[in-house]
């Protein structure tokens, strides 16, 4: 039986940014040629107190780097064209409080009933 080599990372860089961490690794084929993979892991707290990773994975090879990185700054310059480098996704801002769904929506109780059978 053929023991199993862990495959060493040749490069490696580490993004942290928030609960998610981004891993870019070189890693090297069986013809010792690179490769790229590039994994997000994200913690997930239960509720006892313990917690678990998700990890997802994607393998970059060189004969599609040109792609993917056309296609990545295509879609970064997008985001960035139409909504700027500001987040602005309410988890994100500092002075967010979640509404407090207990208290009855004041829109509504001005509302008007209206009768269809009129019609």
């Amino acid at each position: 039986m053929a023991e199993r080599v862990e495959q060493e990372e040749i490069f490696s860089q580490v993004l942290r940014a928030g609960r998610r961490t981004y891993f870019f690794d070189v890693r090297a084929t069986k013809a010792d040629d690179y490769y790229l993979t590039i994994t997000e892991s994200k913690k997930f707290t239960h509720d006892d107190g313990s917690f678990h990773y998700q990890k997802h994975k994607i393998y970059l090879y060189k004969e599609d780097f040109s792609d993917f990185q056309e296609m990545l700054k295509k879609a970064t310059d997008y985001i960035i064209t139409e909504k700027g480098d500001e987040v602005i996704s309410e988890r994100h801002q500092k002075d967010f409080k979640k509404e407090d769904t207990t208290t009855t929506d004041k829109s509504t109780e001005s509302f008007t009933d209206v009768s269809f059978d009129d019609i």
